[in-house]
């Protein structure tokens, strides 16, 4: 065990899913360690991932972050985790409406739509979805882009899915009934997944209209959440892929409801809340 040391922290969710924030500098360089222990339900303050706000590579941007899961790993990007990025960002005193922040993933881009105390709502420009299979990655056996309807094996019987990235893997299943299938199971089975070397988030779709898709994730690394905002976009993407709804998509989830647009050629858009609800003092004693 190691010396006792303060981490100041605010909590944010995006639509259920919740986030520690911190200012990382200064932080153990053991930083899935503190993960683990920081987003403890039990021993800790309790939470889907852990975000470390770094000064940027480049003067010209506002911040760069790492995200971390529950379970320590560190995926490339997150819907939600960055909109509460920007809301941390927005505590500290910041007046600017359009932020740049760095990610594993690229240039993200948060443009804030309407504001009220402790809660704000951005419009995040996620980048182009990758399809290539390689990219993603997938080990697809040499097939061609997009990865659409391809067949997977589960313990409760084959899945036909669409596999994406939004700098992270995705694999979107389509259902009829999310009460008649049991996709928690699937999920977990689905993330290690052979066929995807980096693991990867899935999600289980069932579109109820050309505007509006209902949602259920299983996230990498952390299991079941109320919502996913990467995982909201690589559903609609698939849906697009899969010619079952338009281009400009409202997402359901558990949690609430996210503005998913792909403009054909162009990048994905999601809008979307972050609300704060808590900050405090964490006292981390050495890795766990």
């Amino acid at each position: 065990m190691g010396r006792e040391i303060r981490i100041e922290f605010q909590k944010f969710h995006g639509l259920g899913n919740d986030f520690i924030v911190a200012d990382g500098r200064g932080l153990p360089r053991l930083l899935p360690s503190l993960a683990r222990a920081i987003t403890s339900r039990n021993t800790g303050v309790g939470a889907d991932g852990f975000l470390v706000v770094l000064p940027p590579a480049s003067r010209a941007h506002d911040a760069r972050v790492r995200f971390f899961n529950a379970d320590g790993s560190e995926p490339e990007m997150s819907g939600n985790g960055i909109r509460c990025v920007g809301a941390f960002l927005m505590t500290k005193g910041g007046t600017k409406r359009s932020l740049a922040i760095e990610t594993s993933a690229g240039l993200k881009t948060l443009r804030l739509a309407s504001s009220r105390p402790g809660r704000w709502i951005f419009r995040v420009s996620m980048g182009a979805p990758i399809l290539e299979a390689p990219h993603i990655p997938f080990k697809a056996g040499g097939g061609g882009a997009p990865v659409v309807d391809f067949p997977l094996r589960t313990s409760r019987g084959p899945v036909r899915a669409t596999v994406t990235s939004m700098g992270n893997p995705h694999c979107s299943v389509f259902v009829k009934s999310f009460d008649a299938f049991d996709w928690p199971t699937v999920g977990s089975e689905l993330e290690r997944d052979r066929h995807f070397p980096n693991r990867t988030n899935v999600e289980f779709v069932r579109v109820v209209s050309r505007r509006r898709i209902e949602v259920r994730f299983w996230e990498r690394g952390v299991g079941i959440t109320q919502s996913s905002g990467t995982g909201s976009c690589g559903a609609v993407v698939a849906s697009i892929l899969n010619g079952l709804t338009g281009r400009q998509v409202m997402v359901e989830t558990l949690a609430g409801n996210l503005q998913i647009e792909w403009p054909e050629g162009g990048e994905v858009l999601l809008t979307g809340p972050a609300e704060r609800i808590a900050q405090g003092v964490y006292f981390y004693r050495g890795s766990r």
